[in-house]
């Protein structure tokens, strides 16, 4: 059993709480926004104790222990060997997503349904967006690559990438990522690959595979965006780093950041050390949770006439599809029952919703009761 209290409900009503506020003064149970309703875990919080009893917060850097921390967990967690010089430190990865809409030239490619910010970065960068649709076959959704093709123009040189997938759950396999590699090659594109979910794989066995490490050249191309937010819950601390071991490249997403990106959040660096060196065995009971609350979504999902989602392999995010239920607006209607959800349209695919399984088994339970009296 667990030393860790996943079923400790949490108050946040009523506080800063962007999740909860959302729906200040209803009845609605907050299952939208990717940031999980469990209590940070201890070894951050002490980390954090500490250094606010510093009792100073000037301007950060990186310090040697916090650089060793992230080079170590790269090299355990995906054998991967990282140089400290391709660390670039960013306030959060929608920054580094936008940074890498600057840096490339060219317009961007993506493949829908994918995280919002994919769609907005390119407009606010002012960059060309051109998408692809990812296919749904035989219940597992993958890249169409001749859907990618068609979609390219001679002016294409940035992929956006989602991986893990947000929202559709996907852990990419290496073959798939091989043969994205391969089509990133072929048409010179720059990758930046979004991997901010890259500690939430959930099928035993699964290990998260970064671009970067499938061979030299794809790693030439490759910006690679992580941050222990997602997965150790502290999306609010403001710490996020890219990896980008080509020098030319690096200088480019740098340069692009130069006078609109801030320091690094000083709280936000202290957390980040903690998480990828103190907490491996509260990762371990998290994914065990989100394993059991991923079963429970599944099952719910399955027993509700008009729903249906594919597995989640990763994420806590549950991609539901809702057209069977025949209304307009599935985010709205859910709302109306007292479930808050993110809409598919946001990510490119109306019809759609997307459920927010971190959480309590209680307040899951409560919200997958509310969507079974109405579908």
């Amino acid at each position: 059993m667990s030393d860790f209290d996943f079923d400790r409900l949490i108050e946040r009503r009523g506080g800063d709480s962007l999740k909860w506020n959302k729906y200040a003064g209803r009845d609605v149970v907050p299952l939208w926004v990717a940031d999980m309703d469990f209590a940070a875990p201890p070894a951050v919080v002490s980390a954090l104790q500490q250094r606010v009893a510093q009792q100073h917060f000037g301007y950060s850097e990186a310090w040697p222990s916090l650089i060793d921390a992230v080079l170590g967990h790269l090299q355990r967690e995906y054998h991967w060997h990282v140089e400290p010089e391709w660390l670039v430190w960013l306030p959060g990865l929608v920054t580094g997503i936008n940074v890498a809409c600057r840096a490339v030239e060219g317009s961007v490619l993506t493949a829908t349904p994918v995280y919002p910010p994919f769609l907005s970065a390119p407009h606010l960068s002012g960059r060309k967006l051109v998408r692809a649709a990812l296919r749904l076959q035989d219940g597992q959704w993958g890249w169409d690559f001749a859907a990618l093709e068609a979609a390219l123009t001679p002016e294409t040189r940035l992929l956006l990438l989602c991986h893990p997938h947000n929202p559709v759950g996907r852990a990419w396999h290496r073959h798939e990522l091989a043969a994205l590699a391969d089509f990133c090659q072929r048409h010179d594109l720059t990758v930046c690959s979004d991997e901010i979910h890259c500690g939430l794989i959930l099928d035993a066995g699964r290990r998260h595979i970064p671009l970067a490490t499938i061979d030299a050249e794809i790693a030439r191309r490759c910006i690679t965006l992580m941050a222990p937010s997602k997965t150790y819950n502290i999306p609010g601390l403001g710490c996020a780093l890219a990896v980008i071991s080509d020098a030319p490249l690096r200088r480019r997403f740098t340069g692009a950041m130069r006078g609109i990106v801030p320091h690094v959040n000083t709280l936000g660096l202290a957390a980040c050390e903690a998480a990828y060196r103190d907490c491996d065995e509260w990762h371990a009971a998290l994914i065990g949770t989100l394993r059991a609350n991923r079963e429970r979504v599944e099952s719910a999902v399955a027993a509700i006439p008009g729903l249906s989602m594919t597995h989640v392999e990763a994420t806590y995010l549950a991609w539901i599809d809702a057209h069977g239920l025949g209304v307009a607006d599935p985010a709205a209607f859910f709302e109306a029952a007292g479930v808050g959800l993110s809409s598919g349209g946001d990510f490119g695919l109306p019809g759609w919703v997307r459920l927010n399984f971190g959480c309590p088994l209680a307040t899951l339970d409560s919200a997958l009761e509310r969507m079974a009296s109405v579908g």
